[in-house]
C-alpha cells in the first residue's frame, strides 16, 4: 500500500493515543523540518520527506521503551507495505552504521537484537534517511532547535556514550550535504529555532 499524508497524520494520532507523550511532538516537528529542507533538494519529495519523519519514531506506539520503538516501528510499517518507511523507523538512529553506537538500551530479544545488527550494517542509505538523521536532532517538543541544543538535551537524557562524539560529527557532516544542496543554511528554513533554543 502506497502511504499518503493522510495515512501518515492518522497512524501518528492513534500511535500518540496508545502512548501518549512529547515524542509525538517531537515527531511533527522533525516531519516539518524534513518537508521544510526537502523543498530546497531538487531530487527529494517534499511531502515524502514529511510522511517519512512523521513516523520515524511510530514504534513509540508500544507503550515507554527504548530502543524497542525501532524494531517495532519496522514491524509497523512493513506490515503496510511502507518500506521506506520501515526503513527508516531503523536507520534514524544509526548515522554511525554501528549497531553499538545506538544511545539507549537494547529492551529486545536476542533474535531481534540480530536482526537489527544485520539490517544496519547492510541498508543502503539515501538522501532520506540522512534527512530523517538531521531532522531528528533538529526537533523539540516544543520546535525546531539548533543541533547543539539537542544534542545536550539528549545526553542530559542518556548519558555520554562511547559514540558521542561520532554521532554528533555524522549529524554535522549530514547539515552539510544538505546545505551544499539547498545553497543556503537549514537553520534559514526552519521558523522559531533561534527563538525556540534560547528558551
Amino acid at each position: 500500500m502506497e502511504l499518503n499524508r493522510i495515512q501518515a497524520e492518522k497512524a501518528l494520532e492513534e500511535a500518540g493515543r496508545s502512548n501518549p507523550g512529547p515524542w509525538t511532538a517531537h515527531s511533527r516537528y522533525a516531519a516539518m523540518a524534513c518537508e521544510n529542507i526537502a523543498a530546497r533538494c531538487p531530487k527529494l519529495s517534499a511531502e515524502t520527506a514529511y510522511m517519512l519523519g512523521l513516523l520515524h519514531d511510530i514504534g513509540r506506539y508500544v507503550g515507554i521503551c527504548s530502543e524497542r520503538h525501532m524494531i517495532e516501528g519496522y514491524r509497523y510499517c512493513s506490515a503496510k507495505g511502507w518500506d521506506k518507511a520501515a526503513q527508516i523507523c531503523i536507520t534514524h538512529s544509526f548515522m554511525v552504521k554501528n549497531i553499538e553506537s545506538a544511545i539507549g538500551k537494547f529492551d529486545i530479544s536476542p533474535g531481534d537484537y540480530e536482526f537489527m545488527k544485520q539490517f544496519v550494517e547492510n541498508a543502503v542509505y539515501d538522501d532520506y534517511d540522512l534527512l530523517v538523521q538531521l531532522a531528528d536532532s533538529l526537533a523539540l517538543p516544543t520546535g525546531f532547535c539548533l543541533l547543539e541544543k539537542r544534542f545536550v538535551d539528549v545526553t542530559m537524557r542518556y548519558g555520554v556514550h562511547p559514540y558521542t562524539v561520532e554521532r554528533w560529527k555524522a549529524v554535522f557532516a549530514i547539515k552539510e550535504h544538505f546545505e551544499k544542496i539547498m545553497g543556503c543554511s537549514i537553520y534559514d528554513v526552519l521558523p522559531g529555532v533561534a527563538e525556540n533554543s534560547l528558551s
